[in-house]
């Protein structure tokens, strides 16, 4: 099984941008890769996907702000996070569309 680790995040002001990684122990070249995200109190929603193709798809909350990407090389998955907003604050987590184990995630908080 893959596992992921997460990194990246940190704190930034509003309106500012970040790159969160997420790096697998393994291949990841045939698998769609999920971020999700969970803010205090609430329940983890799903972010942005990637297919094996690279199609993507976005929440609402942060299509035209992030773009998801990905490098099968490096067994890699990347999200640019533009614009932030304060309710982008949350821990990100990558994952399979159909979620294995989670990792610890990588705190991003959006603050002035």
């Amino acid at each position: 099984q893959v596992q992921f680790v997460e990194s990246g995040g940190g704190l930034v002001q509003p309106g500012g941008s970040l790159r969160v990684s997420c790096a697998a122990s393994g291949s990841i070249s045939i698998y769609t890769i999920v971020w999700y995200r969970q803010a205090p109190g609430k329940q983890r929603e799903l972010v942005a996907s990637i297919t094996s193709r690279g199609s993507t798809n976005y929440a609402d909350s942060v299509k035209g702000r992030f773009t998801i990407s990905r490098n099968n090389a490096l067994n890699t998955v990347y999200l640019q996070m533009n614009n932030l907003k304060p309710e982008d604050t949350a821990v990100y987590y990558c994952n399979h569309r159909v979620p294995g184990s989670w990792g610890q995630g990588t705190q991003v908080t959006v603050s002035s």
